[in-house]
């Protein structure tokens, strides 16, 4: 997932499968061809006729001048959306150039997280970065992106709104108009666009004890600031681990899937599916065929652990969270996460543009299918009320955290 403007969760957010599996299994050749089954559910021969009748009317009647290259993306886009799938979406060539950005963890934008409901379209602000423009500028937690210059972008699909809207050159000013639902008001905010280097994995200790590591996203350079922030706890004299995904939107899930490696020991064998190997996840396509992962790595950490979630902890969170529930190796704490458990493949179509399709539904080792119910915590604990549109919390503040600790403290 490439991270440029604001970091995307909800209806954009998920495991994408292609290239070198940051996003896998992309056919080498571009697109799959083109076979005359393709069209037996579609006949063609009559939407073409239809398109052309429209056509013909649009050339004589409409109004206004008509953009082809406009018209031709929409028919795509309409064809994706009539999957009624949020996640299958088309792309345009120059959507598709914004979505090869790099995930390298550097990126000229605002600074903010947001997640976008998948019912309404709505996009919500779930965090802002310390030290970010975004903060600066005075966005808080709980705004609703309205409008982005002078276009509405309420329902948008948020890969859009950041590639198209919101990135930008650096130093250059956006303005961002958003509806504060505590003040029941619209605020226009204008914020200067720059480079932002988001730590992936932030750790430190929170007492003699206990080790504290927040992960904001699974990106190419986590599994490294993973490893190393576990290690270096340890040799802090670390007995016990909060690992905090809230407002984790996922990612990559080979990054996921090595971090809880790195963590379970190789051979539990308490599913069939690990083959004598301890199972992290498994995925199945429409006809029950696909891949599953194991641990292999040789390496364990074999201490008391807390994960914390809640409802924006989605898709490769999920996976982390999952398997480390499953095995009874982490207590869970917070409200139910985001419920994203399905896999989408993007496509090239040779020309420039793309399609991203849902082909996979993936499980945690114990068979659960979270997709649209979520992993509900062991303790569930909300979040204070005046610490949800906080844009910074501090450890002594979050009631959560407090939880998470006060249950390995517990021996639970």
């Amino acid at each position: 997932m490439a991270f440029v403007g604001l970091i995307i969760v909800g209806m954009s957010a998920g495991i994408y499968l292609f290239g070198r599996r940051v996003m896998s299994r992309q056919p080498q050749s571009g697109a799959p061809a083109i076979t005359d089954d393709s069209s037996k559910d579609l006949d063609f021969k009559h939407i073409t006729s239809k398109m052309e009748m429209i056509q013909q009317i649009i050339d004589q009647v409409f109004l206004y001048d008509e953009d082809e290259e406009n018209v031709e993306d929409y028919i795509y886009r309409g064809m994706l959306a009539g999957l009624d799938d949020p996640y299958s979406v088309y792309y345009s060539e120059e959507d598709y150039k914004m979505m090869q950005e790099s995930t390298s963890g550097t990126y000229s934008g605002i600074g903010a997280m947001i997640s976008q409901n998948r019912t309404t379209g709505l996009s919500t602000v779930v965090k802002v970065f310390d030290g970010s423009p975004a903060l600066e500028a005075g966005m808080k937690p709980g705004d609703v992106i309205y409008k982005v210059e002078d276009t509405l972008v309420a329902g948008e699909s948020l890969d859009v709104i950041v590639s198209n809207y919101v990135k930008g050159e650096e130093g250059t000013d956006v303005h961002i108009t958003v509806y504060r639902t505590e003040q029941d008001s619209y605020v226009d905010l204008t914020i200067t666009r720059r480079k932002i280097e988001v730590p992936t994995v932030e750790f430190r200790m929170l007492d003699d004890k206990t080790g504290y590591v927040a992960v904001s996203e699974f990106d190419l350079v986590t599994v490294e600031q993973f490893e190393q922030a576990i290690d270096e706890l340890t040799a802090k004299g670390m007995k016990q681990l909060v690992i905090d995904l809230r407002n984790n939107p996922g990612g990559i899930l080979d990054s996921a899937v090595a971090m809880v490696d790195y963590l379970l020991p190789d051979d539990i064998s308490t599913y069939k599916k690990g083959k004598g190997k301890s199972l992290i996840v498994y995925t199945a396509d429409k006809n029950q065929e696909g891949e599953t992962y194991t641990a292999s790595d040789g390496h364990s950490v074999d201490i008391p652990m807390a994960i914390l979630v809640n409802g924006d902890s989605a898709s490769a969170s999920e996976v982390f969270t999952g398997a480390m529930k499953d095995y009874d190796k982490a207590v869970v704490v917070g409200t139910t996460s985001y419920g994203k458990g399905i896999v989408q493949n993007l496509i090239p179509l040779g020309d420039g543009s793309a399609i991203k399709v849902t082909t996979a539904h993936y499980y945690t080792p114990s068979g659960f299918d979270l997709h649209g119910k979520g992993i509900e915590p062991d303790v569930e604990v909300e979040l204070d009320e005046k610490l949800k549109t906080q844009a910074v919390i501090a450890p002594e503040e979050d009631n959560q955290l407090k939880k998470a600790v006060e249950v390995l403290n517990s021996g639970r």
